[in-house]
């Protein structure tokens, strides 16, 4: 289906119907330039950081590949996390490589032994322990699961009075490692520069949030 061609003189609101640009207010017409032209920029920048990614990893990758042809190494198999410092020591530029990590229905069966494991300590056990347990099957505004979270979960040690881990909370940590599942790897690409002449690096934020 073909974009709408816009008159001269008329803006598309909301709902797909054409205004008389003279019909709408000064404040509206202020709001629509601004946010118009900062996701103008905002997707400019977007296609630079892709296109910066792209050229970094592939960079890095070629400078590996020449490494190995010097030795006449084979490099096969999942790149793995480097770290390369300028001569001078001034820069650092470091690939990671995370494993993306997602749950089975197994995990269902986690939790609910999990509660039912709180439910039968819920005399003696500390509020802030089940809230802070209960906390990583939460779901963010995007109803994704806190991974970071969840794994905490296996550190955790729940023993008896007679100081032998409790059989049900063991149970449930079974469940939990069943149900992890390694879905594929996400690349990472981190730029850092030396402070001073110390041996401390800053990184050089390339996300919004990080930018002061």
């Amino acid at each position: 289906m073909a974009d709408l061609v816009i008159p001269n003189g008329y803006l598309q609101n909301a709902l797909g119907h054409l205004v008389p640009v003279a019909q709408i207010r000064e404040q509206d017409l202020l709001r629509d330039e601004v946010v118009r032209t900062l996701a103008h920029d905002a997707k400019l920048l977007s296609e630079a950081l892709r296109e910066f990614k792209e050229r970094a990893m592939r960079d890095v990758e070629d400078l590996v590949t020449v490494a190995a042809e010097k030795y006449g190494a084979k490099v096969g198999g999942d790149k793995g996390n480097l770290s390369l410092v300028s001569f001078d020591g001034k820069y650092k530029v470091q690939r990671s490589m995370a494993a993306v990590i997602t749950f089975t229905e197994e995990l269902q069966a986690a939790k609910a032994l999990i509660e039912a494991c709180i439910e039968a300590w819920s005399d003696g056990a500390d509020n802030r322990l089940k809230t802070l347990v209960m906390r990583a099957f939460k779901p963010n505004t995007k109803g994704e699961l806190n991974t970071k979270a969840v794994l905490g979960l296996l550190r955790l040690e729940m023993k008896g009075f007679d100081g032998e881990v409790d059989v049900e909370w063991a149970a449930a940590m079974e469940a939990l490692r069943d149900s992890i599942q390694t879905s594929g790897t996400t690349a990472y690409v981190n730029v850092y520069e030396r402070v001073g002449v110390s041996d401390k690096y800053r990184h050089i934020a390339l996300d919004l949030a990080a930018v002061g």
